[in-house]
């Protein structure tokens, strides 16, 4: 029996696909925002580690698309010692997850999540973070 739509031989987005869709958000994003963010490094995974999901309290990890981790510009010193750079996590299997359930493009929500966690850890309000999404999408 042949495949009338073509869904029998689709695969999922894979890691480097999310790759590359990360790194059209990030291009796209307002300079002024890029720059906030210095040397922020975005990571691919399927799921948060076990203890990252344990220190936040979540018990599944669906329930976490992405996270910050690191110290924002306010708080470095250049007295402090070197460390690992600050990274965005996103996790594909999530986001793959919750697309499923939507209207939004794959590329809209992963624009959405990297904003988002980024913009809440550098203090920016929900409406900051709107503006961002828009420029980033215009």
């Amino acid at each position: 029996m042949q495949d009338q739509n073509g869904w029998r031989d689709a695969l999922a987005p894979s890691l480097a696909d999310f790759e590359s869709l990360a790194a059209t958000a990030w291009n796209r994003l307002p300079a002024h925002f890029r720059q906030v963010c210095g040397d922020v490094v975005i990571r691919i995974e399927d799921f948060a580690a076990e203890d990252v999901l344990d220190s936040l309290d979540i018990e599944d990890p669906f329930d976490l698309m992405g996270l910050y981790q690191g110290v924002s510009l306010a708080q470095k010193s250049v007295l402090d010692p070197p460390r690992e750079p600050d990274m965005v996590f996103l996790y594909r299997r999530a986001i793959l997850d919750y697309w499923t359930d939507g209207e939004d493009t794959l590329g809209e929500i992963i624009t959405h999540v990297l904003v988002h966690e980024i913009g809440h850890h550098f203090g920016f309000s929900d409406e900051d973070m709107e503006d961002i999404e828009a420029e980033a999408a215009a």
